[in-house]
């Protein structure tokens, strides 16, 4: 008898985790990974397929000066500044599945999804958990299924997010938000992304300080991006980790809950040597785009089993999120401030296929 072929998809309860996205004839997994949990644990520095919360990306000094009239003091754990939640942020918290939630479709997929099963990831973050204030209660939901395109197998991943604020702390009747996944995507079956040719749907981004953080409400053009115009990433260059906004003019007019509004291809990526797609889309108004210049994962000897080292552009990411620093930011809050009995809401769509 043959074995069954490899699901397309592997999740772990520890952050929600993304583990595999298996493209091609070849079964090749385009994201970083480890084999086991207990490896993300004791290994995972760059965040490799975590659902990140409370607040993606950076919040300046580690400081939210104004929600419940109040001043807020996070962790400093990146630098001067908050990254990813903190020290312990929703991608180093074990979550409660996957549950399955029988099937779903995917809005505003353009074609039809053959399949569509999901399983729900949930997690319940405390009043004062990592500094942030109220109670919150949070799902992923990753729906799984197939396209057919020209003769094609188009694997398909659709990840939705909700956010409520709940009952419980007298006081509280606001807290932030800004939830993400943070995949890193390799399709070229080797350790670095060299080759890898990009399309980004926009060259609009948020310039920044030394530390991450905008220097400025206003967007500029990236130097060496060109909207919906393919560059290809060489060993060490374009150096890129920006927050790229899709629409800057819709700034303080994003809605808390972005899950009805329209997808839209935010990145695309295509490796000539291995004749692998990526794509990737959302309701989301922004993004961060790295090449992985940080990367430093060491070789791991687990049980006699070598699992090999990751360094510099081994992986990128498309991070579709609110704006960085959006907090503290008066035309931008309303992108990130939960109040007590609104929902915060997102969509990611991610598709994989090989031209062989």
């Amino acid at each position: 008898m043959t074995a069954p072929p490899p699901a397309p998809f592997a999740f772990l309860p520890l952050g929600a985790i993304i583990q595999t996205f298996l493209v091609g004839p070849s079964n090749l997994n385009i994201v970083q990974n480890f084999p086991s949990q207990s490896q993300y644990v004791s290994h995972n520095s760059p965040f490799f397929g975590e659902t990140i919360g409370r607040v993606a990306n950076r919040i300046a000094a580690g400081k939210i000066n104004s929600l419940n009239g109040k001043e807020y003091a996070l962790a400093r754990n990146n630098g001067e500044n908050a990254l990813h939640g903190g020290d312990v942020g929703w991608g180093k918290r074990v979550w409660e599945g996957p549950t399955p939630v029988g099937v779903r479709k995917i809005e505003g997929l353009e074609g039809e999804l053959d399949g569509g099963e999901s399983v729900v990831f949930k997690l319940r973050s405390e009043h004062g958990d990592e500094g942030y204030p109220g109670t919150v209660d949070v799902s992923v939901v990753y729906t799984a299924g197939v396209q057919r395109v020209g003769g094609r197998e188009v694997r398909v991943l659709g990840i939705e997010y909700e956010v409520r604020l709940v009952e419980g702390e007298e006081g509280v009747e606001e807290t932030v938000v800004n939830v993400t996944n943070h995949s890193y995507f390799n399709l070229s079956g080797l350790p670095t992304i060299e080759g890898t040719e990009v399309t980004l749907c926009t060259s609009s981004y948020l310039p920044v300080d030394a530390g991450g953080i905008p220097t400025t409400s206003s967007t500029s053009s990236f130097p060496s991006v060109t909207a919906n115009k393919p560059f290809t990433l060489g060993l060490t260059d374009p150096d890129i980790d920006d927050c790229f906004v899709v629409d800057p003019s819709l700034a303080s007019s994003i809605p808390l809950d972005t899950r009805s509004s329209p997808l839209t291809k935010l990145v695309s990526a295509y490796h000539p040597a291995t004749k692998i797609h990526f794509e990737a889309l959302s309701t989301e108004p922004a993004f961060q785009f790295y090449t992985g210049k940080y990367i430093d994962v060491p070789e791991i000897v687990d049980g006699g089993v070598k699992v090999e080292a990751r360094g510099a552009r081994s992986g990128f990411c498309v991070e579709p999120s609110r704006y960085v620093n959006a907090v503290n930011v008066d035309e931008w809050r309303g992108q990130v401030v939960l109040k007590r009995g609104e929902v915060y809401g997102s969509r990611v769509v991610y598709k994989g296929w090989s031209d062989e």
